[in-house]
């Protein structure tokens, strides 16, 4: 998630005053949540930069992996880590494998967020077996999920508001659907995403989860996108609507052409 501000000043001034874009770390976190057990959610991805974990992804095929548009860095220098738990330590399970294409979604717009979804193909299939499988992609033309339907999101964000340090081990929280976000961020929500979090606050995605899933009912609904601070009662993690791109998805997967 990009978080847009810091602090309840800074909060205020950016809906006051700024237009529709929001600056922010690439960076995010799972905040209220706590260690899963090792291995278990197979589809989660770490995607590296430099060697060193900056945005969060989800395996849908054996090749290919979905992450943020704002996640975007030259192919080269992306590798994708699947089977990773603990990011301080070589467990001796992962699969590290170079991107050979990084495919943004050509209407994504970087000021609003909107479609912020992009395609990595990995340079070589992942080994799919017990601790590393695809998750499986929604129904574009199901009901919308409905308000207060429980979701899991997961990452190695930061674990505490204003903190910068990642967790070293991958953290899971199950978040709500929130309906008419429109209210929290003054019509600057899309049809393009979906609102997630906890009317009380304490549970959120945050810096260093940005790109990371959102499953609700074993569907990846939801891509770690951006919000206002983080855990915030009154400013609920947005997300990109994954149903919305499915058919774009599964046509590029077919189709492996650079856009």
């Amino acid at each position: 998630m990009v978080e847009t501000m810091q602090g309840s000043l800074h909060l205020l001034i950016s809906l006051l005053t700024l237009p529709i874009a929001f600056q922010g770390s690439d960076e995010q976190r799972i905040i209220g949540g706590q260690e899963v057990e090792p291995y278990s959610v197979k589809y989660q991805a770490s995607i590296q930069y430099s060697g060193s974990h900056y945005c969060g992804g989800t395996l849908v095929s054996p090749q290919w992996v979905v992450s943020a548009a704002h996640c975007w860095r030259p192919a080269y220098t992306i590798k994708v880590v699947l089977s990773e738990h603990n990011l301080s330590k070589n467990e001796g399970f992962e699969q590290v494998i170079n991107a050979s294409k990084v495919i943004v979604y050509y209407m994504y717009n970087y000021r609003t967020f909107d479609s912020d979804i992009m395609l990595i193909k990995l340079e070589r299939p992942a080994l799919l077996n017990s601790l590393v499988a695809p998750a499986k992609l929604p129904d574009p033309d199901a009901p919308p999920l409905p308000g207060g339907t429980v979701c899991t999101v997961s990452g190695w964000g930061v674990t505490q508001v204003y903190s910068y340090a990642l967790s070293p081990v991958l953290r899971a929280v199950d978040v709500e659907i929130i309906p008419n976000c429109q209210y929290y961020y003054y019509f600057r929500i899309s049809d393009n995403m979906v609102c997630a979090g906890s009317r009380f606050g304490g549970k959120d995605s945050c810096q260093g989860d940005s790109g990371g899933p959102l499953v609700c009912n074993g569907n990846f609904e939801g891509i770690v996108s951006w919000g206002i601070s983080c855990a915030n009662p009154y400013f609920p993690g947005v997300y990109t609507k994954v149903r919305n791109y499915v058919r774009w998805i599964n046509w590029i997967m077919q189709n492996d052409v650079m856009e």
